[in-house]
């Protein structure tokens, strides 16, 4: 296979005895003529300083997963590979119960898979900060208990952005400060899907901080992880942010799905970027516990898949009341999300197409499908908004959010108490721990935002927020309104009002590009449904060239 590695097999003597796999050691390479090319980038944001992690032994993700591919060989991979790459969940679930798979072969070919591309210079993303060591072991479990089973999620393996908490993994929210933050509580939505028997397969890399390290800095870089890439074109094309190892590795197919995380763009940026469906729900939809945070008023995790089904799917199985989060309590848990898509129609839905967005060829192409297809699109406006204090409030939630994470979910090592804490741990080696600075968490510690200015900012914000939307949904008894990628998720954020992004295809170039779709607080069953609808219409997504 083009521009991949073999991994090999030591046979022992005897065929009775289990095969054993090395993976062969990753050595950091000079990586001066990747820069060299990056630094005529024309989006200065992609001019990248470095790409190699300078904090993460990638052999030591190698220990983890070599152990877990007993009696796993090359042509198990390739003669398993039709029944795995680009199926969704319902078709591996199929396979698994015809008996052409396991979960324990699917575990094994994901963790496979990353190893081949990952640990190949001309390949790797750098998306994957940790493996969970015993995900085959849980597999074998999962076998064992198949009629158990009463979600769809269960048995799949999953992958969770890296400020997520798993007990037993590093939380690092990409931040080598935060690199001993392993024995944690686990997070609310990981016993929401582990108790349906979901597997944790590994930890992606992220923007560090979740986009709030740095000014200007590249999407996807942390300082534990590095650069994160884009499969569609290495280099070339943004990864999106934060949630930028979540998007890479589902788009190179390293499992089943992902979980990202969004405050104000950070689900919808990197699933469009690589053109995956990503769904930033309403905030309170899905619990924050054992999240590491920026905003309690705007954070929320999300599904990341390549399918609109495994959308819901994911979804559904995460939600639930979470006791520790006030914003979960008394809304709707829709737990048949994955049943319901099949439903979906364009037939007798209103959309708002946005004029401006419309001097975009794929967009409007996009919109004479949705018309073919007997949706009722209208023109609108794209209005200026009144967003001020958002930033403010972004500060001055985490000032706050930060440390109640590090006190009731954060590990015991964590010496830190306050931002101002992190912040001098890094300036004490700013080339491993802040090479782009740490200019954008520094403004965190500057706020001087009492109680009552952020309550009334709250209240403002989600009032003009919501204002923006229900103008023209108002005026136009509109159900959708329909954007490109990330263009309208400050506002949607602002608003609370839940968006999904679908692919809907790529520029001349290759670029992957998303149609997303902006709907009312907690009608994501709605989004859902017009996005199976539309999604089976179009079938835009395609698998990037080099990761086949």
């Amino acid at each position: 296979m083009k521009n991949t590695i073999v991994l090999l097999l030591i046979s022992l003597a005897s065929c009775k005895v289990a095969q054993k796999t090395t993976i062969p050691a990753w050595t950091p390479y000079d990586e001066s003529d990747e820069l060299a090319k990056n630094a005529k980038h024309e989006s200065p944001r992609m001019r990248y300083k470095l790409i190699q992690s300078r904090n993460l032994d990638k052999n030591e993700l190698w220990k983890q997963i070599a152990g877990q591919l007993t009696n796993f060989r090359a042509t198990d991979y390739q003669a398993l590979k039709p029944l795995i790459l680009e199926q969704d969940i319902p078709t591996l679930q199929a396979n698994i119960q015809s008996g052409t798979l396991t979960y324990e072969k699917l575990t094994q070919w994901y963790l496979y898979r990353i190893a081949t591309f990952e640990n190949n210079r001309a390949t790797t993303l750098n998306n994957i900060i940790a493996i969970n060591p015993n995900a085959v072991a849980e597999a074998r479990q999962r076998d064992k208990n198949k009629s158990t089973a009463t979600h769809p999620i269960y048995g799949m393996p999953i992958i969770l952005k890296d400020n997520i908490n798993l007990n037993g993994l590093p939380t690092t929210a990409g931040a080598q400060a935060f690199s001993n933050n392993s024995n944690t509580k686990d997070a609310f939505i990981v016993d929401q899907l582990q108790a349906k028997g979901a597997i944790i397969l590994a930890k992606a890399n992220l923007s560090e901080w979740a986009n709030f390290m740095c000014l200007d800095c590249p999407n996807g870089y942390s300082a534990m992880g590095g650069q994160t890439l884009n499969p569609y074109g290495r280099g070339q094309f943004d990864t999106g942010g934060s949630s930028s190892g979540s998007g890479s590795s589902v788009a190179a197919n390293y499992a089943a799905g992902a979980v990202g995380t969004e405050t104000s763009g950070s689900i919808l940026s990197p699933a469009s970027a690589n053109s995956l469906v990503g769904l930033k729900p309403t905030t309170g939809l899905l619990s924050r516990g054992g999240i590491v945070p920026i905003s309690s008023t705007f954070d929320t995790p999300g599904p990341m898949t390549r399918t609109v089904t495994d959308a819901a799917i994911l979804l559904s199985a995460m939600a639930g009341e979470d006791p520790t989060d006030p914003a979960t309590k008394g809304n709707p848990k829709n737990k048949t999300y994955w049943q319901d898509v099949k439903t979906g129609s364009l037939k007798g839905i209103r959309f708002g197409a946005y004029k401006p967005l419309l001097k975009d060829t794929t967009y409007a192409l996009n919109v004479e499908k949705i018309r073919s297809l007997g949706g009722t699109v209208v023109d609108i406006d794209m209005e200026q908004a009144a967003n001020e204090g958002f930033s403010t409030l972004l500060n001055a939630d985490m000032n706050i959010d930060l440390p109640n994470y590090i006190k009731n979910y954060g590990s015991a090592a964590l010496p830190y108490r306050s931002v101002s804490d992190i912040l001098a741990y890094n300036q004490q080696d700013s080339t491993r721990r802040m090479p782009y600075g740490q200019g954008r968490i520094a403004g965190v510690t500057k706020t001087t935002t009492s109680p009552e200015e952020m309550a009334q900012l709250r209240s403002t914000i989600r009032k003009n927020g919501a204002l923006y939307f229900e103008k023209p949904m108002q005026a136009n008894q509109l159900d959708v309104i329909l954007s490109i990628n990330n263009r309208s998720a400050g506002l949607a954020a602002a608003a609370n009002y839940p968006c999904l992004t679908v692919p809907m295809g790529y520029k001349t170039n290759g670029e992957p590009i998303g149609l997303t779709f902006i709907a009312r607080p907690f009608e994501e069953d709605k989004l859902l449904k017009i996005g199976y609808a539309y999604e089976q219409a179009t079938k835009a997504r395609k698998l990037p060239d080099a990761y086949n």
